[in-house]
């Protein structure tokens, strides 16, 4: 089969053997596949993303950089054929998806492999994958494939709202309407959670904010992000200057909870600066470079700091029907589609926050 394979630093176009299943497993058809943010990391710091999953004691990233590596975990995927000792609810032809990861077994002894980090598991950059039958989702009310593969990034922020432990008080802010940034505002959005602040440099990215469901969108060059949500979170009758206020007994702003969806090195310090007394601070972005940030800050502030990954597969099978009921629309975020031949030109390209949100690779093409 054909694949866009990470090969000694580059990515390359070439085939490369069909995948087994094993026990338990389908192969499948990759519909379309999204480029992830992680991905991008990945090409560009692959050996750090090791050293760091390794060195956390983490099983996403177990993988050998010197070896062939099929990236793509973001897909919408159509049943060939089963392998052994499956049950075969769903006929060839089924559209699925499914959580990014396979599962293969050696006597009783179970190994998982991360779908697009891993040497043995080929992900969604390749014609054919195999994939668990237990974890499959079915497409459900006609979902476009190209608004299903967005299941994987949607649910990331759908994840990272429920673990945010939001009430109805909160006034949320969102740093970075990159992909991850759009998939908070997203759930936000669903949760019923208003105003919905989001701040981008990027004009494009701040049109499709706007689309997903942001009520205000700045330019952080412009206006800070922090002032815009003090005045939105301050009571008409809230005099900071007031004894019983200063004692911490007066009016009260309303509670901030602040989503970094950047994942560059120096947002959370400047988070840390900038964001109001009790906070809640949840980072979503994943920085894979080494960071800094002075404590104090979030000492004196009594910040809450809570930092995720992924999601559940009850999160993940709820988000895939949200977008089948429409309570999400992703149509605005998909911005290109390439054949396998055209995965590294993609890559670079999404470099633009101004050209492109998401890229589908269509390895049928």
């Amino acid at each position: 089969m054909r694949a866009a394979i990470f090969r000694d630093g580059d990515l390359v176009a070439d085939s490369v053997p069909d995948p087994e299943p094993q026990a338990g497993q389908v192969v499948v058809k990759t519909l379309a596949c999204g480029i992830c943010g992680s991905d991008l990391h990945a090409f560009h710091h692959a050996d750090e993303m090791v050293d760091a999953a390794q060195r956390s004691g983490g099983s996403t990233f177990v993988m050998d950089t010197k070896k062939d590596i099929v990236f793509g975990h973001e897909f919408c995927a159509e049943i060939m054929d089963h392998g052994p000792a499956t049950e075969k609810k769903m006929k060839p032809g089924t559209r699925v998806c499914s959580v990014p990861m396979a599962i293969t077994m050696e006597g009783s002894k179970a190994t998982f492999h991360t779908v697009g980090y891993s040497n043995e598991v080929p992900g969604g950059f390749a014609e054919h994958m195999v994939l668990n039958e237990l974890m499959l989702l079915e497409v459900p009310n006609g979902l476009a494939t190209d608004q299903a593969a967005l299941t994987e990034p949607m649910a990331v922020g759908w994840h990272a709202v429920e673990k945010a432990r939001l009430t109805a008080d909160d006034i949320p802010l969102v740093i970075g309407c990159g992909p991850v940034g759009l998939a908070v505002i997203a759930g936000l959005k669903i949760k019923g959670i208003h105003p919905i602040i989001a701040a981008d440099f990027s004009p494009a990215r701040r049109k499709l904010a706007e689309k997903m469901g942001a009520d205000i969108v700045l330019d952080p060059a412009q206006t800070s992000p922090y002032t815009r949500w003090a005045d939105e979170a301050t009571p008409e009758d809230h005099n900071p200057e007031d004894l019983m206020t200063m004692l911490g007994m007066g009016t009260k702003l309303r509670p901030g909870v602040i989503f970094e969806c950047v994942g560059v090195p120096g947002v959370i310090q400047q988070i840390f600066a900038g964001a109001p007394r009790d906070a809640r601070v949840v980072v979503v972005g994943v920085c894979m470079e080494k960071d800094r940030f002075e404590p104090f800050f979030g000492i004196s502030k009594e910040l809450n700091v809570q930092f995720v990954l992924g999601y559940t597969p009850e999160e993940f099978a709820l988000t895939l029907h949200h977008l089948a009921e429409g309570k999400i629309d992703g149509t605005s975020l998909v911005t290109g589609k390439v054949g396998i031949e055209g995965v590294k030109g993609a890559f670079g390209e999404l470099a633009s926050p101004e050209q492109h949100a998401k890229i589908l690779v269509e390895p049928w093409r």
